[in-house]
């Protein structure tokens, strides 16, 4: 048998290829919309992808099952529940799939969303003991998906927690101890609050850690799972709903297009929006005014998700020969409006320093002066709820930066405003989306509340 799983670290999302090597037959699990990583290696190894299946509508990115089919002939394969515009094969509980002697077999497992299944891996068709399951976002390594994302598509919360427990409490919770465990999402995604850093376990591990794999009723098992979720990014609904559809397919082959200075002011100036994906370092030393600051080096498609509408046409000015990269990340959550790139954008800015403004930054030290002053700014904390319950800035405004574009309308616009978040990341995207929204005086914190945190705790021996 030929296992691997794809692990794409900044949407913490994991696919994965099982072939039999003996008929070179295999299958992709949850793929990702650029999909020459897996074509690269089926072709290495001589296998020939003849189904690709989707463990349920994916929220948080564009699936590329309708690049598979394209370029494979494969199959798509989805929980019976399933409805789409393009054809699929409907998965039923306990259906086998040979490739050989490797066997795939289906588990629904509905709670994260209705049509929720998980895909049990047999290395030889007569293993009592499965060598694993693929369990979507059903179950993750320290956590459950959250059952909330589809409370507002004609299912609530609480029907679906209760789906999630029989899934998880009955099912999975009923395979032997030693089944490996292979989740779609790992750490930092927003499909779930207390997701491990680990890329498998199993599901002995899972019964004895996860807290939501120990005993317990049906009711409280739903208060559990939906306490404390922190809020969607904007795009997860769009992302969902283009998981169903037929849709334009990802081209690799497109190179985003790149734009003189004056090609660039042109489009800035009809409606496009400039993304920033510089450092929040380099940003705040001089950008494009209006400019919004999501830097490349972190959840880079995530953050534009939330910030962004997946209508607007996207500006990039990028860090050094990334702008391919930009725009490939842009296009897993299905944001494909790209206008262009900056060419030479350290230059171009240098020669239009009445369209280039810095971002005002200041230290905790000076948060602290501004603070006790006799006009104490608005101090805005842009971090989770899990984050603020460790500490927070007395009389500070809370809103998290996933809620922040639909709430703009409770900030105060009659005092300075500062943001912070924890280290410096999240405020300088918040700061500069305030900005691009019309808000004159807004700064963030160096540091983050880390470095408010340092400055105000009490001196130890």
């Amino acid at each position: 048998m030929f296992f691997a799983q794809y692990y794409l670290d900044c949407l913490s999302q994991a696919s994965y290829m099982i072939a039999d090597e003996s008929t070179g037959r295999a299958v992709v699990v949850d793929p990702r919309r650029d999909i020459s990583e897996y074509l690269a290696d089926a072709q290495a190894r001589g296998f020939t992808v003849e189904a690709v299946i989707n463990t349920h509508f994916h929220a948080d990115f564009v699936a590329g099952h309708l690049e598979m089919a394209a370029r494979t002939g494969a199959w798509i394969g989805y929980g019976q529940r399933a409805e789409t515009e393009y054809a699929i094969r409907e998965l039923a509980d306990g259906e086998r799939i040979s490739l050989g002697e490797v066997t795939l077999q289906i588990m629904e497992t509905p709670g994260h969303t209705p049509e929720s299944i998980s895909v049990l891996v047999f290395e030889h068709a007569a293993d009592e003991v499965p060598y694993g399951v693929l369990t979507g976002d059903a179950l993750f390594i320290g956590d459950v998906g959250r059952p909330d994302l589809l409370a507002s598509a004609g299912v609530t919360a609480e029907e679906l927690g209760r789906m999630l427990y029989r899934s998880v409490q009955h099912k999975l919770m009923g395979l032997p101890d030693e089944v490996r465990v292979f989740p779609a999402h790992g750490a930092g995604s927003a499909c779930g609050k207390n997701l491990s850093t680990e890329k498998q376990s199993t599901i002995g591990a899972q019964r004895a850690t996860n807290y939501a794999c120990q005993p317990m009723s049906e009711d409280d098992f739903v208060a559990i799972v939906t306490a404390g979720q922190s809020a969607a990014p904007g795009y997860f609904a769009y992302d969902a709903t283009l998981n169903r559809q037929q849709r334009d397919l990802f081209d690799p082959t497109a190179a985003p297009r790149p734009l003189s200075l004056e090609e660039f002011r042109t489009e800035h100036a009809t409606g496009a929006v400039v993304v920033d994906a510089r450092s929040p370092q380099e940003f705040g030393t001089g950008h494009v005014r209006g400019a919004i600051n999501i830097p490349a080096d972190g959840r880079f498609a995530e953050q534009a998700g939330t910030v962004l509408t997946p209508d607007s046409r996207i500006l990039v000015i990028a860090p050094q020969n990334r702008e391919e990269e930009i725009t490939t990340r842009l296009a897993r959550i299905g944001f494909d409006h790209h206008a262009g790139y900056l060419l030479g954008p350290d230059d171009a800015l240098a020669a239009t320093p009445d369209q280039v403004a810095p971002a005002s930054r200041l230290t905790a030290d000076q948060l602290r002066t501004a603070l006790a002053g006799d006009q104490p700014p608005v101090v805005l904390d842009v971090r989770t709820c899990s984050e603020r319950a460790g500490g927070h800035i007395d009389g500070s405004l809370h809103i998290a930066l996933g809620e922040l574009p639909r709430r703009l309308d409770e900030i105060p616009t009659d005092r300075p405003l500062v943001l912070h978040c924890a280290g410096g990341h999240r405020s300088s995207i918040a700061a500069s989306l305030l900005r691009h929204h019309g808000f004159e005086d807004v700064s963030d914190v160096l540091g983050g509340y880390g470095a408010w945190a340092l400055l105000t705790e009490p001196a130890t021996a």
